[in-house]
């Protein structure tokens, strides 16, 4: 017991110096240069002239209204299709079978599931070539899906990727709800399978859910590497107005962009409140429903509708995969041709120089930033168990804190802050950096398998004698590691995933997949674009086979060793 609770006052030491104390050491640089106070530029003069700056930057009411627009629509539409879809399959699809089918998905990073989504929604697009020829047109059509100014493009994408994501989440919260019995007393009774899931399964799920899709909302209103590629681009969402600003030649543009870093704090604190809002004036007309009766049929066409608009979405991510693939070996590919008349694999060994650069400091920035987020994981959970205690719910809200809180509101300030030390600009900051945001994915993908593990195998290796450190390292792991595998690959995929963390904590010279890849993606060689995003993706799509072919490599005698065993 004093061991555990030892190990876990360790963990949380090493947490609250690394990731709680340069949250606020950057939300509180970005807070002193948002009123005036910036001493590396020789101001130091508290006033409100940022704001008055900030104000009069052209463009940023609407930047506010698409960013609340865009956002909220992402998440709303992602969390309505994921509820439908789980209501339609939750009974056919176990959690492990869903990880699978949606690894892919979930492994393409943003940025290049945005650049081949553009690939595809283009005007000279795939679609808009397979359509051509049914519709007689001899040139791209002037409709722009991508970078239009009411923000679809960056809807549908951030869609594609939030959808698996709210689905696994949902998926695993339902294995603490018994759903099967509430399905059959509501049939039983003459509901529908939709008003059952509704009225019984969905009060029980949300408060399970209310986290992630907290970290949803925060990303969407937040996300600077998709709404670069298809995002509106004047004026664009808020986060790409502040980078912009940030990154300026002008220094003196960094005091305005720190007040709207404060501004975009606000924004995702508003959207909390009214996420919670929701939740209170549902719950009352939940009631009423309940109180008013009925059966609710009408559901049904609502939840096929549901998995119609997942399925199309599914197949749009598998296009933008494969048009990725298709434009990095094209040569020759006028308009309107579906396929490329001539292939080359210029692009690739033309660019080798840049991409194996940006592919080794992107592999090892992963590999550094997984394994120091699988240590502390495991130690926080280890810690747990030594101690005999539940988490509790700040140590909850403290894993997701860094998700939670928009990314540009503390790098920029962080970075000044280690400019002043002297230790900005390098691969550990970059490092540093990303570990603040792959631990906490690394965390919530372990625990659940954690708590799982049958606390009788630990019991029987205890009663042969073998001590804490063995039974974690002789039975625990081993038994767990298709989950810690898995939490790699997820660590692994949102390392590389990293745009503003790489580009303001590297200062410019740590160049990574993702990094390069937003780059080109303004660019007209698509080709080269096409290049960088294949390999973004196939980066964390190989952590994935990995994390499923090692443990039946390793357990190939053992069937039940491959499943976890949790």
């Amino acid at each position: 017991m004093r061991d555990g609770k030892a190990l876990r006052a360790a963990v949380l030491a090493v947490l609250l110096l690394g990731l709680i104390g340069p949250i606020a050491a950057g939300l509180a640089q970005t807070g002193r240069a948002a009123f005036g106070t910036m001493p590396v530029l020789g101001l130091e003069q508290v006033g409100l002239g940022p704001w008055r700056d900030l104000a009069a930057i052209p463009g940023i009411r609407t930047s506010i209204g698409l960013t609340l627009f865009t956002g909220g629509t992402a998440t709303l539409l992602s969390l309505l299709l994921a509820t439908g879809v789980c209501a339609m399959v939750h009974d056919r699809l176990s959690r492990s079978a869903a990880a699978r089918w949606l690894a892919p998905f979930l492994a393409a990073p943003h940025a290049a599931v945005a650049i081949g989504l553009a690939f595809v929604l283009a005007p000279s697009g795939w679609i808009a070539r397979l359509v051509a020829p049914l519709l007689g047109l001899d040139r791209p059509p002037g409709l722009a899906i991508v970078n239009d100014p009411w923000g679809i493009g960056l809807i549908l994408g951030l869609m594609i990727k939030e959808v698996p994501f709210l689905l696994l989440v949902m998926l695993a919260a339902l294995t603490q709800v018994p759903v099967r019995r509430h399905m059959v007393a509501g049939r039983s009774l003459g509901y529908a399978r939709g008003p059952v899931w509704i009225r019984i399964i969905a009060p029980q799920v949300w408060p399970l859910i209310r986290l992630p899709v907290m970290v949803v909302l925060a990303y969407a209103l937040s996300t600077v590497d998709m709404a670069l590629i298809l995002g509106p681009s004047n004026p664009p969402v808020l986060a790409v107005l502040l980078t912009r600003q940030f990154t300026a030649a002008d220094l003196a543009q960094i005091l305005p962009a720190s007040a709207g870093a404060l501004v975009q704090v606000g924004l995702v604190g508003v959207a909390f409140a009214a996420l919670w809002l929701c939740e209170a004036l549902a719950g009352r007309a939940g009631l009423w429903w309940l109180r008013r009766g009925g059966r609710g049929s009408a559901a049904a066409p609502l939840m096929q509708a549901a998995n119609a608009t997942v399925l199309v979405l599914l197949v749009l991510g598998v296009l933008a995969m494969i048009a990725l693939a298709l434009w990095s070996v094209a040569w020759r590919w006028p308009w309107p041709a579906p396929l490329p008349e001539s292939w080359s694999a210029r692009a690739w060994t033309g660019s080798v120089r840049g991409w194996s650069a940006a592919l080794l400091n992107t592999a090892m920035l992963a590999g550094v930033t997984t394994v120091l987020s699988l240590i502390l994981a495991i130690a926080w959970l280890e810690g747990e168990d030594r101690a005999g205690l539940a988490r509790a719910r700040w140590a909850e809200m403290l894993i997701y804190l860094p998700l939670l809180v928009p990314q540009i509101a503390f790098l920029f300030g962080l970075n000044i802050l280690f400019l002043r030390l002297g230790i900005s600009g390098g691969f550990f900051a970059v490092a540093w950096a990303q570990s603040l945001f792959v631990f906490p994915y690394v965390m919530i993908a372990l625990s659940d398998p954690w708590r799982a593990l049958d606390p009788r195998l630990v019991r029987a290796a205890a009663s042969l004698g073998a001590g804490p450190w063995r039974r974690l390292f002789a039975v625990k792991i081993p038994v767990l590691i298709v989950p810690v595998l898995t939490a790699a690959a997820i660590g692994v995929a949102v390392s590389v995933a990293q745009y503003l963390p790489t580009l303001f904590m590297g200062a410019g010279r740590v160049a990574t997949l993702t990094t390069e890849a937003v780059t080109l993606s303004s660019g007209s060689d698509r080709r080269v674009t096409g290049v960088y995003a294949i390999l973004q993706a196939g980066l964390p799509f190989a952590a994935y086979v990995a994390a499923f072919v090692i443990p039946a490599l390793l357990f190939r005698n053992r069937a039940a060793m491959k499943g976890g065993g949790a």
